[in-house]
């Protein structure tokens, strides 16, 4: 089974963009979906992006559709989440997670982003 390690986050200003990656210690077809969370402090931990392993197909949550969109490089064991116009309320830890939600889940990466 795979594990995940994120990283790409950081400050961005509100409207900027951000391209988060997931690498994997083995192979990111041993899924058939991995998925985008993401949680702010004092929320819950919500579902951000689905990406189908398969086709490459991804599903985002409506309050990033249109801005955010989930890829995967199956050749490089690698998930990806692009952040597009950014708004503070995206601010949060980042997780990339196998089978979108089931785990396994990576230790996060912080996304901060100023208004």
């Amino acid at each position: 089974q795979a594990q995940f390690v994120e990283s790409g986050g950081g400050l961005v200003q509100s409207g900027g963009s951000l391209r988060l990656s997931c690498a994997a210690s083995g192979s990111i077809s041993d899924y058939y979906t991995v998925g985008w969370w993401r949680q702010a402090p004092g929320k819950e931990r919500e579902g951000v992006a689905c990406i189908s392993m398969i086709d490459g197909r991804a599903t985002t949550v409506d309050s990033v559709k249109g801005r955010f969109t989930g890829s995967r490089d199956k050749s490089k064991n690698m998930v990806f989440l692009q952040m597009n116009n950014v708004k503070p309320e995206d601010s949060g830890v980042y997780y990339c997670v196998g089978e979108c939600g089931a785990g396994p889940w990576g230790q996060g990466t912080q996304v901060t982003v100023s208004s």
